[in-house]
């Protein structure tokens, strides 16, 4: 399955990359976003999967490491979750689980009983 062309990747990136770069970068985004969301995922990819699939992809050749954050004065460095490999930011869970289909979250469900909500009230003009 093609996620992303090569020249958008490089694009994207304005650096020339290996073929073996870009296959890595591929393959890891295919097994997260996979990881994510399944059988899902057809080919071709969903409309607004390859946007997701590039910046996971870039992330992967620009910040291999999973570094968070450096500071120089003390010599601090803080890294990602180094033992979960490739990791979807938020947002990119969301608009992939988008994109294919699925529901992002339950924040508009209504689960409460209906004896347990307060009546409408109904306005009448007088």
């Amino acid at each position: 399955m093609a996620l992303f062309d090569p020249s958008d990747l490089r694009t994207l990136l304005k650096r020339p990359l290996t073929d073996e770069e870009v296959a890595l970068a591929h393959d890891l985004t295919e097994d997260a976003l996979y990881g994510e969301v399944g059988e899902r995922l057809t080919d071709p990819p969903q409309r607004g999967v390859k946007s997701v699939a590039l910046m996971v992809a870039s992330r992967i050749l620009t910040n291999p490491a999973g570094v968070r954050s450096e500071q120089a004065g003390g010599m601090l460095v803080s890294y990602a979750d180094s033992e979960t490999g490739v990791i979807l930011s938020s947002d990119e869970r969301s608009r992939l689980r988008r994109a294919v289909g699925l529901a992002s979250g339950a924040s508009s469900l209504m689960i409460a009983p209906g004896d347990a909500c307060p009546p409408a009230r109904v306005w009448r003009a007088v």
